[in-house]
């Protein structure tokens, strides 16, 4: 008897995660029906976003969202990648403790202090010293071009690097760490040197888990707010300069869900939360292809 009820529960507790999510699906449609009814799918593609005339388009937030995570992960996966490996296979023993805890603790710092961080010292620290690089290097490519306010997709991205670091180094570190100490072994009794050991017996073995890693980076950086909302400048356009302002979805949520004035400003924000629901959806099915295309289908080779 009491074993029957225990798993009726676990089944509910389970079954309830399925409810949720179609709750929130079928919530944040209902509470669309304006936009989507008089704008259809044109809504993610209109590039218009005039409250007054009751015009709405969510591209500019679409793209402002995933160019700026994925300036985040260009620069965070590699140096994520770096930590976890020198954490697992090179640091000192008695470093080892201090550097995972002050990984994981980057972790735990609220949003909205890594935006007071990012307005103060790395806005000022790209517009002066960074940015003017960049466009003297890479200004022929069109992304770094004037203005340089500091402020923008660059400065998002980057603060959103910082972010999601923690995310992907911990769970590297983790993956890392469950390859047999064999595998190891078996490279360096055949003659590899640490780095060969590295690469091809414990990165190869853990490249599913590494891309998990970063999936789950990405994800906190589609959804992130304060940080974003502080320094992306929060102009709804689509320009191919990164060091200009831009919108990313939960920002414009955050920033005029207090001030929609009618239903249909209200259900226009309301779509942008279903645009992002629908945006994460298809980052994992991306993420499916893309461990499809890391493994061919196989399986990590484990000892």
């Amino acid at each position: 008897m009491i074993d029957s009820a225990f798993r009726w529960l676990m089944l509910l507790c389970a079954l309830s995660i399925f409810a949720i999510v179609g709750l929130i699906f079928w919530e944040l449609t209902a509470r669309s029906q304006l936009t989507i009814h008089k704008f259809g799918i044109k809504f993610f593609f209109g590039s218009a976003w005039d409250p007054v005339n009751g015009n709405f388009g969510a591209l500019p937030f679409v793209y402002g969202t995933l160019a700026s995570s994925l300036i985040a992960l260009v620069i965070a996966v590699p140096l994520a990648v770096g930590v976890a490996i020198f954490i697992t296979e090179m640091c000192p023993r008695i470093l080892r403790g201090p550097l995972s805890f002050l990984t994981e603790l980057l972790a735990a710092i609220p949003s909205v202090v890594y935006g007071l961080w990012a307005v103060f010292i790395l806005v000022p620290l790209l517009r002066e010293h960074v940015n003017p690089i960049l466009m003297k290097v890479f200004g022929w490519t069109g992304l770094f071009t004037e203005p340089n306010f500091g402020i923008g997709m660059f400065a998002a991205g980057v603060i959103l690097s910082i972010m999601i670091l923690p995310v992907i180094s911990s769970l590297t570190r983790e993956v890392m760490s469950a390859v047999p100490n064999m595998q190891r072994e078996a490279a360096l009794a055949l003659g590899a040197t640490r780095w060969e050991m590295i690469r091809m017996a414990v990165l190869r073995n853990a490249r599913i888990g590494i891309v998990g890693s970063i999936i789950l980076g990405l994800g906190r950086a589609l959804g992130e707010t304060m940080a974003v909302t502080m320094v992306i400048g929060n102009r709804p356009e689509i320009v191919k300069n990164l060091l200009a302002p831009a919108y990313s979805m939960a920002s414009v949520i955050a920033n005029e869900f207090s001030e929609a004035s009618d239903d249909m400003y209200l259900s226009a924000l309301i779509e942008i939360g279903l645009a992002l629901f629908l945006v994460t959806i298809v980052v994992n099915m991306l993420a499916r292809l893309l461990v499809w295309a890391v493994t061919r289908g196989a399986p990590a080779r484990v000892a």
